[in-house]
């Protein structure tokens, strides 16, 4: 059955990449968690999806432009006291129970991608034993490739958007690049699967197709009967709903 993941932690139900969020939708049952990092100025790991601050929390600016104590005193919006978690605060979080990660690694304001990130995330993963049930996430191959230099056999994975299958000539252009990586999980855009669901679906190997984020119920239910990877949403509730609908169904 189709794995649950929960996009930026259940975003559309708490505020995303929030401790309060992970935890939550920890308790709902989900079986893998993604969130986002970027780097600060002094090197550390900050869990946040923009490469600035404004969006989300109180403050303004790019994120690598303070150190990890200064984004930690700022707070998230929507979420108390919480400030910008580290890494390791999250892994923490999650270390204890059976949660999967995949962890996104991010690029700075100009899109340019952070030295070291890679050695890093799996540097934090394996301080928390964490290595057996993570990922490493990106939009850009190089990093991919990058971290399984690191970790051979790592597992990772890729989204395709429209607007980054075009710097490859399109979308199978993009499935090509990310074959050269082995065993790459490839995650679709809803707008992409809308109007190439089948030839995705003909390209990419189930145990290598992933759909990205769909928050709509008859959509997620559709996908309860499909054989993918996993589903990532912002709703996990309604697609823990939907699989257990799914699994209650006589063959």
């Amino acid at each position: 059955m189709i794995e649950i993941m929960g996009h930026r932690g259940a975003r559309d139900l708490w505020p995303e990449n929030s401790l309060r969020g992970f935890r939550e939708a920890i308790a709902l049952g989900v079986d893998l968690l993604e969130f986002d990092v970027h780097l600060a100025r002094d090197g550390e790991l900050m869990v946040i999806h923009d490469p600035t601050l404004d969006r989300t929390t109180e403050g303004s600016g790019p994120v690598n432009r303070l150190d990890g104590r200064d984004l930690r005193a700022i707070r998230l919006k929507g979420a108390g006291d919480e400030g910008v978690p580290t890494l390791d605060m999250v892994l923490g979080l999650i270390a204890p129970t059976r949660t999967g990660v995949f962890v996104e690694i991010k690029t700075d304001p100009t899109g340019t991608p952070y030295a070291g990130a890679e050695a890093k995330v799996l540097a934090a993963l394996e301080r928390h034993r964490m290595m057996d049930r993570a990922g490493i996430l990106s939009f850009v191959p190089e990093i991919l490739e990058t971290a399984r230099r690191h970790v051979p056999g790592l597992k990772v994975q890729a989204p395709i958007f429209r607007v980054t299958a075009q710097m490859y000539g399109g979308l199978d252009g993009m499935i090509d690049r990310l074959d050269r990586i082995e065993g790459c999980l490839i995650s679709v855009e809803r707008a992409v699967i809308a109007v190439a669901r089948e030839h995705c679906m003909g390209r990419i190997p189930p145990s290598r197709f992933c759909v990205d984020t769909t928050n709509d119920p008859a959509e997620i239910a559709f996908w309860m009967t499909q054989d993918a990877r996993h589903i990532c949403t912002d709703r996990p509730d309604l697609a823990l709903a939907a699989r257990r609908a799914a699994e209650s169904k006589p063959a």
